[in-house]
């Protein structure tokens, strides 16, 4: 079983603006960072792609980002890593980034009325604040190809549905707390369903295989047919 445990002279401040970072070994070779929000995730991921790609990061086989945690894995010597990455300057992201994929959206999902409800507005304006939105990529998981995707302002935040749908098919954009996802398979699903892509997500053919990865920014651009009442 992997052991889990803090290392001393964590919670220092960070650039990020966050109160604190917290470093723990887990096993004999990785590290689990936690942070406090989302932003200070992806700033921190930020950091150590682009100190690896100077060799400024001593080795690392896996870095993956989550809600609120990088993990380390494959690392030489993890203690001295987590000794000195509290220190770490690490400058909030900025506001634009030069890559952006852009996902045509059919709004036309069975649950665009009941997020129009929880949001207060019309239908077409959950279309409209939607593809108004830059989002980000924090984090990839649950499906081979599934992107978290933060941008929308917290009181947007919807629930998952209350009973899930035992198939939710490929292309569905959906929106869970403050994430939006597109399902890139058909799989089991409590999101809201808002809207359909036909954008393909995972393809094993292509280099990457991942239409997106954290950090990437995206926009969904509205196309036909109209958006459902």
């Amino acid at each position: 079983m992997s052991r889990t445990r803090a290392v001393p002279a964590t919670n220092s401040a960070t650039g990020h603006g966050t109160s604190g970072v917290t470093v723990r070994l887990v096993g004999e070779h990785a590290l689990l960072v936690e942070l406090d929000t989302g932003a200070a995730v992806e700033a921190l991921h930020a950091v150590l792609l682009r100190r690896r790609e100077t060799g400024d990061l001593p080795p690392v086989r896996e870095i993956v980002p989550a809600a609120r945690t990088v993990l380390l894995d494959g690392v030489d010597d993890p203690r001295a890593l987590a000794a000195a990455l509290p220190a770490w300057d690490v400058p909030a992201l900025p506001a634009s980034a030069p890559e952006t994929v852009e996902l045509p959206v059919r709004y036309d999902g069975p649950d665009l009325a009941e997020v129009a409800a929880l949001w207060d507005v019309p239908p077409d304006e959950v279309a409209r604040i939607h593809a108004a939105t830059e989002f980000r990529v924090a984090f990839c998981g649950f499906a081979p190809g599934f992107g978290y995707l933060t941008g929308l302002p917290e009181r947007y935040a919807v629930p998952r549905r209350t009973t899930p749908r035992t198939a939710v098919p490929a292309g569905a954009v959906a929106l869970a707390g403050p994430y939006t996802g597109v399902y890139p398979r058909s799989s089991p699903g409590g999101w809201q369903l808002i809207g359909t892509t036909d954008a393909v997500l995972w393809d094993h053919a292509r280099v990457p295989a991942a239409l997106l990865s954290p950090g990437t920014r995206v926009r969904f651009v509205p196309a036909g047919p109209a958006v459902r009442a």
